[in-house]
């Protein structure tokens, strides 16, 4: 079986309910889940985009660290029923706060990769493109989170409430 035949094949096998996560067990096998449909991805981006590997890379590189760190790791929620608007929080706030060095250059690579997995799950009839395209849009805000780095560095005294405030991302409770 060719790796396109069998990339199908698993796609096609894929339940969205597979990627819900309730207690820790379930966030180690969702992980794994994730690092399976990324690979399905970089394939994807080689044999059927034709990208050179490295590019292919550089954007599962980028979907891995959103997925992986953010929604699965800290957010725990199911990658494929997330609301779009996780994405501006996730550049908005929690990469900027989770770095000891934000940039809008290596944000920007995440959000190429975050970007194109979805619009992969889109092309594969995993998700709606209406949702694709929510997340696109929120993707695509670079001016809106460059000033949200730009504004971080500038707090001063009591701000950093006024920061967060503007972006808001609630506190996780920890899984059973």
């Amino acid at each position: 079986m060719s790796p396109a035949t069998e990339s199908s094949h698993i796609l096609q096998g894929l339940k969205i309910s597979d990627y819900t996560i309730n207690h820790i067990d379930d966030e180690i096998r969702v992980d794994k889940l994730c690092v399976s449909l990324i690979r399905h991805m970089f394939q994807s981006l080689c044999q059927e985009d034709e990208l050179p590997p490295d590019q292919a890379g550089e954007l599962c590189h980028g979907a891995d660290y959103f997925l992986r760190e953010f929604i699965i790791g800290d957010r725990h929620e199911n990658i494929f029923t997330i609301d779009a608007q996780r994405v501006r929080q996730f550049a908005g706030h929690w990469y900027i706060i989770r770095n000891m060095e934000p940039n809008l250059a290596e944000l920007q690579d995440i959000l190429a990769g975050t970007k194109v997995f979805y619009l992969f799950l889109a092309t594969k009839g995993l998700i709606d493109q209406k949702f694709a395209t929510a997340i696109d849009a929120n993707c695509s805000d670079l001016e809106y989170y460059h000033q949200r780095i730009e504004d971080f560095w500038a707090i001063s005294n009591n701000g950093y409430d006024l920061w967060r405030q503007a972006c808001p991302l609630e506190p996780v409770t920890e899984l059973p």
